[in-house]
């Protein structure tokens, strides 16, 4: 079933290659939220974001009156303000379980990202590479359990997880030879899901051609 747009009055402002940016990108598209998506440079973010976001970033969500500039907040927001299909679960300690996950995603594996990406110090970046790829592999054998990321359902976890994980060639990491199978099946089954597909920028598409 292809994703069916719900009506909106929001405007993304995203970096089409950030993980950040796509996470978010993920959840409408989860959501079928009619949105007005602007690809934007983050060293020349346009004057409409400067004017509404102290920290003049990317992604910058607008809906009417409200401007969100935190990737993760824009995620439970849009979760609530489209509770179908749901990404977190219903019950508080599954949920926060959940928000934990996330955390940890963005301490052990964003940073690591964040400092491939930026590519000042080739020593730290092979390090950072070298990092990424030992914990995720390290992960691996979680997949083998629960058909998404700790659960049986997709969540928020795994619209921070699926980001990083389409990255992995165009960051020089690879893993998929030698993480356990369950992995790449994971891998199969996110990257395949039609809000997966319709998340992607033309930037991203290009990182796995």
């Amino acid at each position: 079933m292809g994703v069916v747009a719900k009506r909106s009055s929001m405007t993304f402002f995203s970096d089409p290659a950030s993980h950040y940016s796509h996470r978010v990108r993920i959840v409408l598209a989860e959501k079928g939220v009619a949105v007005d998506t602007i690809d934007a440079d983050p060293d020349n973010v346009p004057t409409e974001v400067s004017d509404i976001n102290p920290y003049n970033s990317l992604p910058t969500l607008v809906d009417r009156d409200l401007v969100l500039y935190e990737p993760n907040v824009m995620m439970e927001y849009l979760d609530e303000r489209f509770p179908h299909p749901p990404l977190l679960p219903v019950y508080p300690v599954s949920r926060a379980e959940c928000r934990l996950y996330i955390h940890r995603i963005q301490r052990d594996w964003c940073a690591l990202v964040d400092i491939i990406t930026a590519g000042r110090d080739r020593a730290e970046v092979q390090k950072a590479r070298e990092r990424l790829s030992e914990s995720i592999i390290s992960i691996a054998p979680i997949f083998a359990e629960k058909p998404y990321f700790m659960s049986e359902d997709f969540t928020l976890v795994d619209c921070c997880v699926a980001p990083i994980l389409w990255r992995l060639p165009d960051l020089g990491v690879d893993v998929e030879d030698r993480a356990d199978k369950n992995l790449g099946k994971y891998m199969q089954r996110v990257f395949e899901r039609e809000s997966f597909k319709v998340s992607l920028s033309e930037v991203e598409s290009e990182m796995r051609e």
